[in-house]
């Protein structure tokens, strides 16, 4: 594992604390993953007020969807381009970047890509002074860890936040977005950027909706809206009593209002090779949110995307 030198506590204190005005964001994302991150992108462009989304990076991943994370990459990259289209935007109006054909082959080998590139530059081009770039990971956080690799430097000017594993009271650390690049969630875990960490189980997991509420609250309102219950629709063929967790939304809630999704600032957890947690006080912090308000972030979500 690489050696990172530790930031100054007094930087990464303020760094993990809510900014409390608007913020410059980048949005990496497997956007074709599933149907969750439809939402937190479409969310994100809809909440000008606290966020000012400067760039999208579509992000590698490998299920049933995809024959691999290169073409989890691609598809990924078109479904971004769908949204858009879906909320009345282009490609020409926002700067899109692909991201990595592959996770990291070992844990100090980062993966070139334009995404990767991207975020240095633009990370780069800031002083340590300077407000951060806000980095929202909704998937295997490849590129991120990649662009940490590539320069160190940019833990001085950026914020990460990632959903990603589960709460540290789980007994294994299994999830999607986890398991597919463990290297690269250690680098983050380790290397001491400011992070704002949303575990899955037993956090965002409370984001739970049903078809009946999408079709009342979104059908019918707004070209996005439609979009979106169509493909939460087809994403199960059985709807009674069934719910759809739509994770990736919780990043982008506690950046438009932190009091959906209260935080404790505690020690990083060390992430092993075999997808478990181990706890150790000495390390340096984290901010890590155990509790998301689904009320008060469905409320937001429906409104701003029945307008779009």
């Amino acid at each position: 594992m690489n050696a990172f030198s530790p930031l100054d506590p007094s930087l990464l204190s303020q760094r993990l604390q809510h900014p409390g005005k608007k913020i410059s964001l980048v949005l990496d994302t497997d956007t074709y993953n599933e149907v969750d991150d439809q939402f937190a992108l479409a969310y994100a462009l809809r909440s000008p007020e606290a966020i000012e989304l400067e760039a999208i990076y579509a992000a590698p991943f490998h299920n049933s969807r995809s024959s691999g994370p290169e073409e989890g990459m691609e598809l990924s990259y078109n479904e971004i381009l769908n949204v858009l289209d879906r909320l009345g935007e282009s490609k020409d109006d926002h700067q899109i970047f692909k991201g990595s054909k592959c996770y990291l082959p070992a844990a100090d080998q980062p993966v070139d890509s334009p995404a990767a590139r991207d975020l240095v530059a633009r990370a780069m081009a800031r002083s340590p002074e300077d407000a951060p770039l806000y980095v929202a990971a909704i998937g295997a956080i490849t590129n991120i860890a990649s662009a940490l690799l590539m320069e160190p430097k940019i833990r001085e000017r950026i914020v990460i936040l990632w959903l990603g594993g589960h709460a540290r009271i789980n007994p294994s650390t299994n999830e999607f977005n986890l398991k597919q690049d463990v290297w690269a969630a250690q680098i983050v875990f380790d290397c001491g950027v400011p992070l704002i960490w949303f575990p899955c189980n037993g956090m965002a997991s409370h984001l739970s909706t049903t078809l009946a509420e999408l079709e009342k609250d979104l059908k019918g309102r707004s070209a996005i809206g439609d979009y979106l219950v169509d493909i939460v629709k087809d994403y199960h063929p059985d709807h009674f009593a069934w719910g759809k967790v739509i994770w990736d939304l919780a990043p982008i809630a506690w950046l438009v209002n932190p009091g959906w999704v209260p935080s404790v600032i505690a020690s990083s957890p060390i992430l092993t090779d075999d997808m478990t947690w181990e706890l150790d006080p000495n390390r340096h912090s984290v901010c890590e949110t155990y509790l998301i308000h689904r009320n008060g972030v469905f409320t937001d979500v429906f409104k701003k995307l029945a307008k779009a």
